[in-house]
């Protein structure tokens, strides 16, 4: 394709479900992107099981980049989800930085928890961890429990006032990316479930409404991620790209909300030709 890209995912990869690498890599493919992939960790299943073996892949990580600047293999955008670790964190930072050139785009899901708390492994070191790494990104996308870790302001807050938003995505911003979207997110004065950003080619916040469809997913935030970076690619705005990901993850999750087992994901592959219309 004409549009193509090189486009690296940098994320855990489960044996079971579709979340991580196994949740993005379809979806990016069918975009018409060329993908690589570089496993931060091999999960067994879905943390939501109570029971998951994890294997830290920083040694693989580090041979892998040596052999690839060896190569000569330059990307295009690069998207980041789960770190393992702070020796990953300074790895992929240096990595990030060999990679820049003009047009470059590095899009990060900051995924470290949800529902106003951490999700099952994840610290506080893990937090500090993240915080460190967000300058190599250009756009965030943390889930609301996420943003507020991430600036210590109004954690365990479920909704946000119009002014704590702001605050939060100044306190984002302020840890190193340009941009800011904050996905989950509820609106105190009116109740409605919103996607929170700043934008800064524009320079200005914009919020994004969408109905909330009462069926946990996990993986949905990597399908979100995924959605917005394709969109990005095309070209949209990045108010346009997080409508039109939020439109497309709604949809999928209402064909979804059925089916009797959940911990898996998604079923990405039954619904690529949706996500292409």
């Amino acid at each position: 394709m004409e549009n193509s890209k090189n486009i690296l995912i940098i994320g855990d990869m489960p044996g079971c479900g579709k979340m991580g690498l196994a949740g993005m890599l379809p979806i990016l493919s069918n975009m018409g992107h060329s993908i690589y992939n570089l496993p931060t960790a091999l999960v067994s299943n879905n943390f939501d099981y109570g029971k998951f073996s994890v294997l830290d892949t920083t040694d693989y990580m580090r041979e892998t980049i040596r052999v690839w600047k060896e190569l000569g293999f330059q990307f295009d955008c690069v998207t980041t989800g789960f770190l393992a670790s702070a020796d990953q964190v300074d790895l992929l930072r240096d990595f990030i930085d060999s990679q820049r050139k003009e047009g470059f785009l590095v899009v990060t899901d900051p995924i470290m928890g949800d529902g106003g708390k951490l999700y099952n492994g994840s610290t506080r070191q893990t937090v500090e961890n993240m915080r460190r790494f967000l300058g190599a990104a250009d756009i965030i996308v943390p889930n609301l429990t996420e943003a507020e870790f991430l600036t210590g302001l109004f954690e365990g807050e479920e909704a946000l006032t119009g002014g704590e938003t702001r605050r939060v995505l100044d306190g984002l911003r302020a840890l190193g990316p340009e941009s800011a979207v904050i996905t989950s997110g509820r609106e105190k004065e009116t109740g409605r479930h919103v996607v929170w950003g700043f934008d800064s080619k524009a320079g200005e916040c914009f919020t994004v409404p969408y109905r909330f469809i009462k069926a946990h997913f996990p993986g949905t935030g990597d399908i979100f991620t995924s959605l917005l970076t394709g969109q990005l690619l095309r070209g949209r705005t990045l108010p346009q790209a997080v409508r039109r990901a939020v439109d497309l993850l709604e949809r999928l999750i209402f064909m979804e909300q059925d089916v009797a087992e959940r911990n898996n994901g998604i079923r990405i592959e039954k619904y690529l030709s949706v996500l292409t219309e």
